[in-house]
């Protein structure tokens, strides 16, 4: 019987260590057993928010880089363009003053040819009034006979 009495007070200790335990310690072990689960799962949730703000970000820097690029190659573009433009217009400028300065060289070349003339025409008519004096060995007066020479030369 000692036995059992042993036994049953046994049983009796056991079931208020379990009332016990389940009324005083149990609850503040869950409670921090909860708390600890609700922090990993906001942490775990913290990090799926974080990945897919990172692949947003990255697909968002992957857009901009493009564009970038895209933006980049017209700006590139527009000044191949613009450098062609100022080539084509300053040939145009240097065909233009290139006919400008060969007009102008034409036109001094002109003149001085028929300076040349006329200095060659005076020349003339005083070489025919001295051949002509030395024919009639006699002075023929510039001054008097002046329509003449103008005629000889103009006809010269």
């Amino acid at each position: 019987m000692n036995i059992n009495v042993t036994l049953f007070g046994e049983l009796i200790a056991f079931v208020v260590f379990v009332i016990f335990c389940m009324k005083y310690v149990w609850p503040p072990i869950i409670g921090a057993i909860e708390a600890r689960q609700a922090t990993i799962a906001d942490g775990l949730a913290a990090s799926d928010r974080a990945a897919k703000d990172l692949e947003l970000a990255q697909e968002k820097a992957t857009a901009q880089l493009k564009e970038a690029k895209a933006q980049a190659a017209e700006i590139v573009e527009a000044a191949k363009k613009r450098e062609t433009q100022i080539v084509e217009e300053a040939a145009e400028k240097a065909q233009a003053e290139k006919a400008k300065i060969i007009a102008a060289g034409h036109a001094e070349i002109e003149t001085e040819r028929n300076q040349a003339k006329e200095e060659l025409r005076q020349q003339v008519a005083v070489l025919a009034v001295a051949g002509a004096e030395k024919i009639l060995e006699r002075s023929i007066d510039a001054a008097a006979h002046s329509d003449i020479l103008d005629k000889l030369v103009a006809e010269l």
